[in-house]
């Protein structure tokens, strides 16, 4: 029973690729990201190669996956318990800064990490996973539409201003609103001509899709731009093929975690961020 851990895209989509697709919805942030690493190489999210990873147990079986694009937290799938705390330890003399993984397993992993390192963990961002279920109807003064090159100006401000926001460091912003730009992936909400809201989606991967940066600017808030920019990006994203589309909420956000139920999202995890030093 052990960590396999690899820095090759494709030796890690090639073994561990049955067990992420055999739970797409889960397993969104490892497909996606790895599949953007395959396509636009293993840089695109830092200047360090990425880390892969799979779990064995004594059948051979690969049962669990982490991956870290540094200087991002590292993020485990669920795993069998032994798992977890085995992966502090394969991570304990690199230079971890943080992990997510399922709230339930943040004990162990910490208490893991603290017993090989002697160094601090913290308590970081609380998401959770939702699913769709049944899109729900949804009015806002204005309407829809896909975002073109044309808007690239304004997109690169409110992708750095969303980052803002949720407290993360944005990488190079300009690739990542290209990219999504390249596959319609961006939908802005516009009200009397003008755009007052904006959300992404990521390209379906195993028949999934995950809706993400939504932003609505301060003086543009409280009006149902987000939620219906949130639909119209999730019937974009049906549009382009995916069966399941997915997103995160924090937590400590009580108008996001109220809003996306009354679109028809559904709840299916919790998870955690656990800030580490060694």
């Amino acid at each position: 029973m052990t960590w396999h851990l690899t820095s090759d895209v494709l030796l890690f989509e090639k073994t561990a690729g049955p067990f992420l697709q055999s739970s797409p919805v889960r397993h969104t942030v490892l497909l996606t990201v790895a599949a953007a690493l395959r396509s636009r190489g293993p840089h695109v999210y830092g200047p360090s190669d990425p880390i892969l990873g799979w779990w064995t147990g004594s059948d051979g079986e690969v049962s669990g996956a982490l991956l870290q694009t540094p200087p991002h937290p590292l993020t485990l799938t669920e795993v069998p318990p032994e798992a977890v705390p085995a992966a502090a330890s394969a991570f304990a003399a690199r230079p971890l800064t943080a992990v997510n993984l399922l709230a339930a397993d943040v004990p162990a992993f910490t208490e893991a990490w603290l017993a090989r390192t002697g160094g601090s963990a913290r308590p970081g961002r609380r998401t959770r996973l939702f699913r769709l279920s049944r899109l729900a109807e949804v009015s806002a003064p204005g309407a829809a539409r896909v975002a073109t090159g044309a808007d690239r100006p304004l997109l690169l401000d409110w992708f750095g201003a969303f980052h803002d926001v949720i407290g993360e460091p944005s990488r190079e912003i300009g690739p990542a609103v290209d990219d999504r730009l390249s596959y319609r992936g961006i939908v802005l909400w516009e009200s009397a001509g003008t755009p007052v809201s904006m959300a992404a989606h990521t390209r379906p991967v195993s028949g999934m899709s995950r809706v993400q940066m939504v932003y609505t600017p301060p003086e543009h808030r409280r009006r149902g731009f987000a939620g219906a920019v949130t639909a119209a990006a999730t019937r974009n994203a049906l549009d382009a093929g995916a069966v399941d589309v997915v997103l995160f909420t924090d937590l400590v956000n009580p108008t996001s975690n109220a809003l996306y139920p009354r679109l028809g999202y559904r709840p299916i995890e919790d998870r955690a961020v656990v800030e580490l030093s060694s």
